[in-house]
């Protein structure tokens, strides 16, 4: 049986998940972000049980397909853009045709419709907090982390950062990313 769990964005998401259902009693072949292959079918009173602890941890079930492929392309911009492995070389709409298995125009039209903003936007929001992460940790040059996601330059990343954020990013990393608020918070 596939689960589908909306905002299942992250490392602490897999292990609220995992120990909901190990309390549960349920086993799993597969567990990754937004999806979950349970071993049997639930019944419905443990279906009933997971549903509510995983509300309780601010994770929600999902059944709807259109719901479905937004999460999923939701978790593939975190995960490409977040991750420490570089960003695939190919466009982000090319990316997530093949991953998807869907027409991009369909994706990014159903996508803006349900969130309210494009899938251009989204990635841009998540590339941001991805630098800011990377600039407070000073882990890398600015022009390392324009490679890294793949910005054509410097000047393109640091016009990017200004508009979304206010600041340049030497300001932001002179700031040390005080008084930031997180896209989480958003």
């Amino acid at each position: 049986m596939k689960l589908f769990i909306k905002n299942m964005v992250c490392i602490r998401c897999k292990i609220v998940v995992k120990s909901e259902l190990q309390k549960l009693g349920l086993g799993y072949t597969f567990l990754e972000m937004g999806e979950v292959e349970l071993d049997d079918m639930m019944l419905p009173q443990t279906h009933e049980c997971l549903k509510i602890a995983l509300h309780q941890s601010g994770l929600e079930l999902i059944y709807d397909n259109k719901a479905i492929l937004i999460e999923k392309t939701k978790n593939l911009i975190v995960q490409m853009i977040h991750s420490n492995e570089d960003l695939p070389k190919m466009k982000f709409s090319c990316y997530l045709s093949e991953k998807l298995h869907y027409n991009y125009t369909y994706i990014s039209n159903l996508f803006s419709e349900v969130k309210g903003v494009t899938i251009e936007h989204f990635i841009i929001a998540h590339k941001i907090e991805r630098v800011k992460d990377l600039l407070i940790y000073n882990e890398l040059s600015l022009s390392a982390i324009a490679d890294k996601l793949l910005y054509r330059n410097v000047t393109y990343l640091s016009r990017q950062f200004k508009k979304v954020t206010g600041v340049t990013p030497s300001y932001f990393k002179k700031m040390n990313g005080k008084e930031f608020i997180s896209l989480e918070s958003l």
